[in-house]
This record gives C-alpha cells, structure tokens and sequence, in this order.
C-alpha cells in the first residue's frame, strides 16, 4: 500500500514538473510529499531487512527513471550528491524518535493494557 502511494505521487510530481525544474526542486519535492507516505506508521513496527531492502528498491527506481539510468553506482553516487537518504536510513531514525516519545509517555509494552490499582 505505502509503495503504491510513493508512486502514485512521485509519478505526478514528475509528470508535472520533472524535466523542467531542476534535479533539486523535484528531490525537494519527493522528498516531502513522496518519502512520508512511503513511511507512513512503519516506525511502530518491526521491520526484516529484506523488507526495508523493498522500501529502497522504489526510491532507487525513481532515481533510475529521474536520472535515466539502470546503473546502481551512479544512482548511490546521485543519492549521495544530493544528500538523499534512503528508506531504510529515515526508518531507523524515525524509529530512534519513536521509542524516545514513547518511553517518555510512561508505556511499557510489559504493563500496557493492564489494570492500574
């Protein structure tokens, strides 16, 4: 669901202002509208590294359609000029965040949902 959501809007983003506004504006843009759907709530769950691999798998496609290659080395190399992070880089922050808020509103996933005497 949440990949169908990136594609949906970075494809709209692209469609609209891709090859006339600079590779900055629309990184700007994908990374504001596009990337927080992606990952919407993923920060409360668990997440396998093979499935966070999926979630880099799309920003990496965009980059191969953006920049018109299917070299991953010169997407890495884009990614890393333009100061991109990748999904899964946004997810373990978002889940150090996360955990900080959590704990700080006296939760415990031991005591949730029990009787307070």
């Amino acid at each position: 669901m949440h990949r169908r959501a990136f594609y949906c809007s970075a494809n709209a983003i692209f469609e609209n202002v891709g090859r006339v506004a600079s590779e900055e504006v629309v990184l700007q843009l994908i990374n504001t509208k596009c990337m927080p759907s992606l990952l919407y709530g993923l920060e409360a769950c668990p997440l396998a590294k093979s499935k966070l691999s999926s979630l880099d798998f799309v920003v990496n496609r965009f980059f191969m359609k953006m920049f018109r290659t299917s070299n991953i080395e010169i997407v890495r190399n884009c990614q890393s000029y333009f100061g991109f992070k990748l999904p899964s880089e946004l997810w373990s922050i978002r889940v150090k965040t996360f955990d900080v808020k959590y704990a700080s509103c006296g939760y415990s996933f031991v005591n949730y949902g029990t009787n307070a005497t």
